[in-house]
């Protein structure tokens, strides 16, 4: 089935140097197909356009399952049309059925962009697939290698979150200049996690309402009882502690009031009530 330079038939004998081999020059996909299954032939010539529309850069592979079938189990093929994305020698995604196109090229073009944007989608994979290990090694190593790249450093602060290291996650947040801080990609989670890991180390409830009793002007113990009543669900005590934050001092651990708001409007959508209210009167305080 050579249809054209890029596309090419597995075979028992060819597959470790067409895939595996090749994979560490560049993506490789195998479309794992059959003869009796008709969604394949729908997929097939789909992928061979992608294969000439990308101009070499991916191999485009034909695996038939039913001859090979102990290639399929090896990579736990199941039913097709199956296609797995192949770099460095492993799988680094999959996709199942006759997929849209542009799940296609989302995944391709992930993979083609560089080094750098190949690590993350690899270290997202890996993530997705259970490999925290790996997958930290390589966020960290794309976060290195692309600075300017928010949505890698974002990633990786929610991946060290899923495994119980919030410290470590707001740590490598804090490293990030104020203006990447700042920016829309990691604002929402640099504010969550301030939250988050301040509840885990306030004092009681009870004791910061004593503070605020003897000195509602003490801000930080207004961010602490506003994370503690977040912690417990209480969204909207949480805000209104958070808007007398930001009402009070905007230069107050840089605008945390403020921008805690915002992440919290983000969670609850724009048609909830309390961001209605608290939208509003965010807005009214500071005009």
């Amino acid at each position: 089935m050579a249809l054209s330079p890029y596309v090419f038939d597995a075979s028992a004998e060819n597959f470790n140097r067409l895939v595996l081999e090749n994979s560490h020059k560049g993506p490789v996909l195998v479309h794992f197909w059959t003869p009796k299954a008709g969604p394949c032939f729908i997929l097939m010539p789909r992928l061979v356009k992608l294969a000439a529309e990308y101009g070499g850069k991916f191999l485009l592979v034909m695996l038939n399952a039913e001859e090979l079938p102990e290639l399929a189990r090896r990579f736990s093929v199941n039913s097709v049309p199956t296609v797995k994305f192949f770099w460095r020698g492993e799988v680094a995604h999959t996709i199942h059925g006759a997929d849209p196109d542009s799940s296609f090229r989302e995944v391709l073009d992930r993979f083609i962009a560089g080094d750098a944007n190949r690590a993350h989608a690899l270290g997202v994979a890996a993530w997705q697939a259970g490999n925290r290990p790996q997958a930290r090694m390589l966020l960290a190593n794309a976060a290195m290698a692309e600075p300017t790249n928010l949505t890698i450093p974002r990633d990786l602060a929610k991946l060290l979150w899923a495994e119980g290291e919030g410290e470590q996650a707001l740590k490598l947040l804090d490293s990030l200049p104020p203006e990447a801080r700042a920016d829309a990609v990691i604002a929402p989670l640099y504010a969550h996690l301030n939250l988050a890991e301040t509840a885990r180390l306030a004092m009681p409830l009870a004791d910061l309402d004593a503070r605020l009793t003897h000195d509602a002007d003490d801000l930080a113990a207004r961010y602490q009882r506003a994370a503690v009543r977040l912690a417990g669900d209480d969204f909207s005590g949480a805000m209104a502690d958070l808007l007398a934050i930001a009402r009070a001092d905007r230069g107050f651990r840089n605008d945390i009031g403020r921008t805690s708001l915002l992440a919290l409007f983000d969670l609850l959508g724009g048609a909830h009530p309390l961001t209605r209210q608290y939208r509003q009167a965010l807005s009214e305080s500071l005009h």
